[in-house]
């Protein structure tokens, strides 16, 4: 039976930290194919360095993933997927001082990262790809990212209303599974099988998410491809309207904010809620 003290103290401090502050989750992507900055931070010195560097510029958390979910992505097996993280999981929990969130939809993963201490579960299926992943949730008491998503693009339907149902249905796995209600954070999951109008109308739902179901939102629209659409630039030039979205998205009542260039959201977050302050 694994120890999971670690990641349940690290969940509950977490979690406080979310009901005062907006909280920039730092992007680790040890993957070869991520459509930014993929092959990287393959190497464990430079995914540490990177993790450090994101501390550095004030990150609030770590994001470590090992499989890519971009579009047109190739699933990789849970024995590749453990290879790339067990070189860097470890010393990034140890060795850098930020709560480290686990990307991925495996629950053995999710499980021996939470053995290690891992406060947080980004689960980008919401329960969906593996039965066994509410189970390990509720056991490990980590903190669990549900994120909304299509099979496929359909630009007739009613993206608000999906999300509503969806993320009843999600409850319900978590409720079924005994995950304590208020250690879920919803991700409302920009890219995942949207139009363009649904994309930006999912970022203004982080409101009515919010409200309708009580729990913190999670926004990760960094570099993604509608902003290239609206404002044609490659993936690393997408920093402005990047910074847009998530804004217009904290102003909408988003908690967590998941990003590449953590420095610059930062002063945008800091100073934005200076001015809503005063």
């Amino acid at each position: 039976m694994e120890n999971f003290v670690k990641a349940r103290a690290a969940a509950d401090a977490l979690l406080a930290r979310i009901r005062v502050k907006p909280v920039v989750m730092g992007i680790l992507n040890v993957t070869p194919d991520s459509f930014s900055d993929g092959g990287r931070f393959v190497a464990a010195e430079a995914a540490l360095t990177h993790a450090r560097a994101m501390m550095a510029a004030g990150a609030d958390m770590v994001d470590i993933g090992a499989e890519s979910t971009r579009p047109g992505f190739v699933p990789v097996e849970e024995a590749e997927e453990w290879a790339r993280l067990e070189m860097v999981l470890p010393l990034l929990i140890e060795d850098v001082d930020l709560p480290v969130s686990i990307d991925t939809t495996k629950a053995a993963i999710a499980r021996r990262a939470a053995a290690l201490g891992a406060a947080m579960i980004n689960d980008v299926s919401g329960l969906r790809a593996d039965p066994a992943m509410a189970e390990v949730a509720a056991e490990s008491g980590a903190a669990l990212v549900v994120m909304h998503h299509c099979a496929e693009i359909d630009p007739d339907r009613d993206i608000i209303a999906d999300m509503f149902a969806f993320f009843d249905e999600t409850l319900e796995l978590a409720r079924a599974a005994g995950i304590a209600r208020e250690r879920i954070v919803l991700d409302p999951g920009i890219g995942f099988g949207k139009s363009l109008r649904q994309n930006l109308l999912a970022i203004d739902a982080c409101g009515p998410l919010g409200e309708k179901f009580g729990l913190p939102v999670l926004i990760g629209t960094s570099r993604k491809s509608f902003i290239g659409a609206l404002s044609p630039a490659p993936a690393k030039d997408r920093l402005a309207g990047t910074l847009a979205a998530h804004l217009r998205a904290f102003s909408r009542g988003a908690a967590i904010f998941r990003v590449h260039d953590v420095a610059e959201h930062v002063a945008a977050l800091k100073i934005w809620s200076e001015i809503d302050r005063a």
